[in-house]
């Protein structure tokens, strides 16, 4: 299954490098908590493919949105790419 890389999640003050907002497809939150525990990866574009794997952590909003928490930071380039979720 896919899912899109919507926004690092931040606050006023605060961003953290690790954490990502998902949208996975889900039509609520009901929905979007039956992703919850699944594994993420990313893979980047171009010659030197990396891999970075996550996990889908919690809802996020009432929209059908995920959070999820990777082992490291995505790059920028990785906002509005696509992921796998599995």
């Amino acid at each position: 299954m896919k899912g899109i890389v919507i926004q690092f999640r931040q606050g006023r003050h605060t961003y953290k490098p690790r954490h990502f907002i998902l949208d996975v497809g889900a039509k609520d939150r009901k929905e979007a908590e039956k992703f919850v525990g699944k594994e993420v990866e990313w893979k980047s574009k171009g010659k030197d493919v990396k891999l970075i794997k996550g996990k889908i952590a919690a809802a996020h909003g009432n929209q059908g949105m995920v959070r999820a928490i990777f082992e490291k930071g995505l790059p920028g380039q990785a906002l509005t790419e696509e992921v796998e979720v599995k």
